[in-house]
């Protein structure tokens, strides 16, 4: 750095710990922000104490750790921590931590730094299914939400003992991942505040590629990995959005916060894109659907003939699902289509825009490690009401994050 140039200050995260059993994978969480240089103070209730001890939070975080507003009173930490913080993220949000977070209660430091913050607030939370469905919480949580907290959405899978369902905490490394883009959008907003502009906002995201069968070995489908998806539906629930995710055959960490529904073919992807589709406000496919299909399946292993010959196979066409649901659109709903091309790029999205009746369409050029499956990508972006943005390369989460700026002023009008 040159001389006179003042050293960048790291991000400022206070990371409050509940009273749950899913404490322990905090750890990790953790050590995802602080090796990625953010300056980390841990609030942990006196619950969570009970299940992860205050050396092993000061020993990953490299600072004292206190529950209490005594300890240090003149540094006044009960107030201080939450003004001078950039994000406050809490992981797990017990039911009782979020009922005390949306009724101001303050009897620990934790509660104090909820009430005394002026950056963006994100709550993990992670109890039993039977405590996230009651209706206290549902009503805790859509209170926190209106105030314009930002509560994802627990995990499907494995709880505490033989119980499975609803309630899990999300990948330590999802949060994360949603928390980076929260401090992404803070930076150079006034006070450190923004916008959860698609809070209160249904999303369907589809993702990765499709495999059309024609053996019990074979398939035919593309190279989507299902990163740019991902990308969109992370992006959403940053800002605040309820994501329903459509993956095909996506080998990725579930995002945190969505509902993820797996599907195989082009007409597994269309059904649930359907009926996912029939309440949402914003549809994005970015999926690649396999454009075709063997018009049969071979149930067993297709052979070469005794000449050593190839078999022919015939290919019907799939159903275009983008297309189908612009015909069914609702009044204010918005359809983001895709145009994954190799030839002329603009002529052809502007052909697709039109063909299914899209509001934008993200344009790109793709090919062999190109695009589809790399962190990277540049994109075209057309309007069904004339403007093109044109965005260089950039990382698929700040991608998404700036084509979630044109849907959100298209929503606005």
């Amino acid at each position: 750095m040159s001389a006179g140039t003042p050293d960048r200050v790291p991000p400022r995260v206070v990371l409050g710990v509940g009273g749950g059993i899913a404490a322990y994978k905090v750890c990790e969480l953790l050590r995802l922000l602080t090796e990625s240089g953010h300056q980390v103070k841990v609030v942990p209730t006196a619950a969570a104490l009970r299940f992860v001890g205050a050396p092993t939070w000061s020993a990953l975080s490299g600072q004292p750790v206190a529950d209490d507003v005594f300890s240090d009173v003149h540094d006044v930490p009960h107030v201080r921590l939450g003004q001078q913080a950039d994000l406050v993220l809490v992981a797990p949000a017990t039911a009782d931590l979020i009922a005390r977070a949306a009724h101001g209660l303050a009897d620990d430091l934790l509660t104090n730094t909820l009430l005394t913050a002026r950056c963006p607030v994100l709550l993990a939370p992670a109890m039993h299914t039977e405590m996230w469905e009651h209706p206290a919480t549902a009503d805790n949580v859509a209170l926190l939400r209106r105030r314009g907290v930002l509560v994802i959405e627990p995990a499907t899978g494995r709880l505490t003992g033989s119980d499975t369902g609803k309630g899990r905490l999300p990948d330590p490394g999802e949060i994360f991942a949603v928390a980076r883009r929260v401090l992404a959008r803070s930076v150079g907003a006034a006070a450190g505040l923004v916008s959860a502009d698609l809070t209160g906002r249904r999303v369907v995201v589809t993702a990765g590629g499709t495999r059309e069968p024609l053996d019990p070995v074979r398939f035919l489908g593309n190279r989507s990995s299902g990163k740019q998806g991902y990308a969109f539906a992370r992006t959403a629930v940053a800002r605040g959005a309820q994501v329903t995710v459509v993956a095909a055959n996506v080998s990725l960490p579930d995002p945190a916060g969505v509902r993820l529904i797996r599907v195989g073919s082009t007409e597994e992807l269309r059904v649930a894109t359907l009926a996912a589709a029939a309440e949402a406000d914003v549809v994005v496919m970015a999926a690649a659907p396999a454009d075709f299909r063997p018009a049969s399946y071979v149930p067993t292993k297709i052979k070469k003939d005794d000449g050593g010959r190839p078999p022919v196979i015939e290919l019907v066409t799939n159903p275009d699902i983008a297309a189908e649901l612009g015909a069914a659109k609702r009044p204010g709903q918005l359809l983001v289509a895709f145009a994954a091309e190799t030839g002329d790029l603009l002529t052809n999205a502007r052909a697709k825009l039109a063909r299914k009746n899209a509001d934008l369409i993200v344009a790109n050029q793709v090919g062999v490690d190109r695009v589809f499956g790399a962190d990277a990508n540049s994109a075209t972006v057309l309007d069904a009401d004339g403007p093109v943005a044109v965005l260089d390369e950039r990382g698929k989460e700040q991608l998404a994050d700036d084509i979630w700026d044109l849907v959100v002023a298209r929503l606005s009008q």
